[in-house]
């Protein structure tokens, strides 16, 4: 339960990137585009991600390089510069939340900072340029690949695969404010109007029944 309480936490920490040692980002920048691909496309089962629209994030932001047929986009998420978490969207979420990603990249590549980045962002939703998703919808992060920056102990963790579900705006009293060790839907970026509701799938075991 200690990574879960971790992931948790709003942006994970971006107050600390002035610290002057922080781990090397998970995401390789410099991986050939045809890995870069398989990484975006592991978010989510084949049967969704290879009829998705697909983006690569390179040095000057995402580049598309596959349409869809679906209405999903998967990509390489980073809620901070040193994260790596596959992610696929479906159509709602390709809608409203995936220009904020799309933004974020670009204006981090013309080296502003997160501060800057996120000031925008909020003003975005607020003038309507961004929207918060208007109907329930789901976002795929089953890879195996997700590593995640936690600034309590300034490192990346590997973090398991997870279901998430728009929740605009919703706080944890919505979900009935659940204890935190508790093994129950909690919520990522309470009260904004990203926030999503996460869900771990339950583990395979060998137990007989």
């Amino acid at each position: 339960m200690q990574l879960l309480s971790a992931l948790l936490l709003p942006t994970t920490g971006l107050c600390l990137f002035a610290q002057a040692t922080l781990p090397k980002p998970a995401y390789d920048m410099s991986l050939p585009r045809t890995q870069k691909i398989t990484l975006a496309k592991s978010a989510a089962p084949p049967e969704i991600s290879d009829k998705a629209t697909v983006y690569v994030l390179d040095s000057t932001g995402y580049v598309k390089v596959q349409d869809g047929s679906n209405g999903f986009s998967c990509f390489v998420d980073r809620q901070t510069p040193l994260n790596q978490e596959p992610t696929c969207f479906d159509a709602e979420g390709s809608t409203t939340t995936l220009p904020t990603r799309l933004f974020a990249e670009e204006q981090r590549a013309k080296g502003r900072t997160e501060g800057q980045i996120k000031a925008d962002i909020d003003a975005g939703y607020k003038d309507g340029k961004f929207l918060a998703p208007r109907k329930p919808g789901i976002v795929y992060m089953l890879s195996d690949s997700i590593y995640l920056f936690i600034a309590q102990n300034n490192q990346l963790v590997h973090a398991p695969g997870h279901l998430m579900f728009y929740a605009p705006y919703a706080t944890e009293k919505d979900l009935g404010s659940p204890a935190p060790e508790m093994n129950m839907p909690r919520l990522i970026r309470a009260g904004q109007p990203d926030a999503v509701m996460i869900v771990f799938p339950a583990q395979k075991t060998n137990a007989t029944h």
